[in-house]
């Protein structure tokens, strides 16, 4: 992405907490942008447009539902006005950068980017595969099914006029640091042929290789897009976040995974998610999650 000639991008914020069970994580954009988003960005040289964040219903307002995919109509209004952003931004040429809210935001945003580009690739990088549906998930959290949503194997129900399904090319999926799997997921991810680097296998191989092979897996056509859940990252170092697993990714880790995504110059569009400023210490999180949205666009050391 360092790359890009026009070097412009937008922000879109999705102040969305629909998808899981514990609130806070809906002032996860403001939380990123006070912790000096828009400068940092800046510095790097690029022009930046803050698009602000999209509407999104409150849980206590909001009628529960299903309770295999709890608040979806919600959720997919939500995402459907995140897809038209994205699919905006990335036709005048911009970046877009999406700022979670829960991981469900997703949808909207690889639904967007598919609307555009047709279907595309993603480099998932997360404690968890959110692959479930449904059928398999054990908590009815949208945020456990956004990737299953986005492959056109979540149902019918994940559907929308806002975006194509599938709208990501199952063989141009690649996971790093997934440690925290239902055995739905496993049986799934096996029958689609999603390319997995789990924590163990970072831990044989490194993480270098790990995100080179990955990057190599999800080049090609349509677009390549990068989403990033902060309990990737190690409790220690991300402590705000939703549904922390000890064991993740280290500090140096993360920020070489995003130094060679921009390396790399395949990625058109990013996304961080699941910032919980509630459950944060001093606001580390957010600010962790802007040093790793710098590397991705192209910071380095020297």
């Amino acid at each position: 992405m360092s790359d890009t000639p026009q070097r412009r991008i937008a922000i879109i914020g999705a102040a969305l907490d629909l998808g899981q069970g514990r609130r806070g994580v809906d002032m996860g954009p403001s939380a990123m942008r006070a912790a000096g988003l828009e400068e940092r960005l800046r510095s790097l040289g690029y022009k930046v447009r803050d698009l602000g964040n999209v509407a999104s219903p409150e849980p206590e307002a909001t009628a529960l539902g299903d309770e295999r995919a709890r608040f979806l109509p919600e959720i997919k209004e939500t995402c459907a006005r995140v897809a038209a952003l994205v699919a905006d931004a990335s036709t005048g040429g911009e970046i877009p950068l999406v700022l979670g809210g829960d991981h469900s935001v997703a949808i909207g945003t690889l639904g967007g980017l598919a609307s555009v580009h047709g279907p595309g690739g993603v480099l998932w990088i997360d404690a968890h595969s959110d692959i479930n549906t449904p059928e398999t998930s054990p908590s009815g959290n949208v945020h456990g099914m956004a990737l299953a949503a986005a492959l056109g194997l979540a149902g019918p129900e994940f559907e929308s006029d806002a975006w194509p399904l599938p709208a990501v090319d199952p063989q141009r999926v690649a996971l790093i640091g997934t440690r925290q799997l239902d055995e739905g997921e496993r049986a799934l991810l096996r029958k689609a042929g999603v390319r997995v680097f789990t924590m163990s296998e970072i831990d044989r191989i490194g993480i270098e290789r790990a995100v080179r092979e990955s990057l190599d897996r999800v080049a090609g056509g349509g677009f390549v897009h990068v989403s990033f859940d902060m309990d990737v990252l190690d409790p220690v170092v991300a402590p705000g976040v939703g549904t922390p697993v000890r064991g993740g990714l280290t500090y140096r880790e993360a920020h070489l995974a995003l130094e060679l995504v921009s390396e790399s110059g395949l990625a058109g569009s990013l996304e961080m998610v699941e910032v919980n400023p509630i459950l944060d210490r001093e606001n580390t999180t957010a600010l962790t999650a802007v040093e790793l949205v710098a590397s991705a666009l192209g910071k380095t050391i020297f």
